[in-house]
Order: structure tokens, then C-alpha cells, then sequence
């Protein structure tokens, strides 16, 4: 009775510490390549939450990624695989708050990435605040050219996720 009661302990523990950690992660203020944006769409959460998560559709929507698959249920440590302008990512799902925040962590070659979605309703709609990192030899090499592909594709994600999300 004991070992089954430590078992319990134990595992309400280990759930309560991960939530704590996959809310308490942030991107990397002190990598090479950051990046922050928001926007309004006029939807509500519940509807952008679904477009973002639903991984395996992220190529229907956003024509700059070519592949994304996510072959298991969505939850903490989930990995999928993704392609965007032709780099293949392996990521790892970090943060997953129903309709509020989803985060990633992501390896290509030469690179590492935090990539963070909040969503927050408003009486005007839902603003969606994305936040992204990037570091690794490969950023560093190329750190001005990064940052401009970096903004340019956060800045389509968003136009795209909106367009998605209120129709």
C-alpha cells in the first residue's frame, strides 16, 4: 500500500512540475536571432488554437512550409517534422495551454530555435504574440541574413494564420 501510494505522490509530482516548466519557458534573450510580433484576428481563440495546433495542416495554409507531420497525439514532448523555405526541423512541443500559449523547440543543421504562440481574447478578437530565438554556429554565421528571414517569416505566419482564422 505504501509503494502504491509514493507511486501517486511521485506522479502528481512529475505533472505538477511540468506544468510549472512549460509555462515558465521563455525564448532566449540572449541568442543571436530574436524576434517578437502580434496581431489582432478578429476570431476567437478557440478557432486559432485549432489552426495552430493542427500540425499536420500547417502546409495548407502557410505556403512557405512544404512539410509538417506529427505522427502521435499532441501533448508536452510530442516531436514532429516540419520543412520551411527548404530547411528540415525536427521539433519538440514544449508548452501546450488550451487557447493560450503553444511553444516548440526546434534543431536544423547548425541551428536551434524557441518558438512561442500566446493567444489573448479581447473584445475586438483574439491578439496572437509569437516570440522566436535562434542560435547555433550556423545563426551566428549568418546572423544579419537570420534576423531579416526570421521577421520576414514571422511577419507571413501571422498575415497567413489571420487569413486562415477568419474566414
Amino acid at each position: 500500500m505504501k509503494q502504491i501510494l509514493n507511486l501517486i505522490l511521485l506522479t502528481v509530482f512529475s505533472i505538477i512540475g511540468s506544468a510549472q516548466n512549460q509555462s515558465q519557458m521563455t525564448i532566449n534573450e540572449n541568442a543571436p536571432v530574436i524576434k517578437k510580433n502580434e496581431i489582432l484576428i478578429k476570431a476567437k481563440p478557440e478557432i486559432i488554437w485549432q489552426t495552430l495546433t493542427e500540425i499536420n495542416k500547417w502546409k495548407n495554409w502557410n505556403s512557405s512550409i512544404t512539410e509538417s507531420e506529427i505522427n502521435t497525439i499532441l501533448e508536452i514532448g510530442s516531436s514532429f517534422k516540419w520543412k520551411i523555405n527548404g530547411s528540415n526541423i525536427n521539433s519538440k512541443i514544449q508548452i501546450l495551454e488550451t487557447n493560450k500559449a503553444f511553444g516548440w523547440t526546434g534543431k536544423a543543421f547548425g541551428a536551434k530555435a524557441i518558438h512561442i504562440w500566446y493567444l489573448e481574447e479581447t473584445k475586438n478578437g483574439t491578439i496572437v504574440r509569437v516570440e522566436e530565438s535562434m542560435e547555433g554556429w550556423f545563426i551566428k554565421l549568418f546572423k544579419k541574413k537570420m534576423n531579416q528571414t526570421l521577421e520576414n517569416d514571422m511577419n507571413y505566419w501571422l498575415k497567413q494564420l489571420k487569413n486562415e482564422s477568419e474566414e
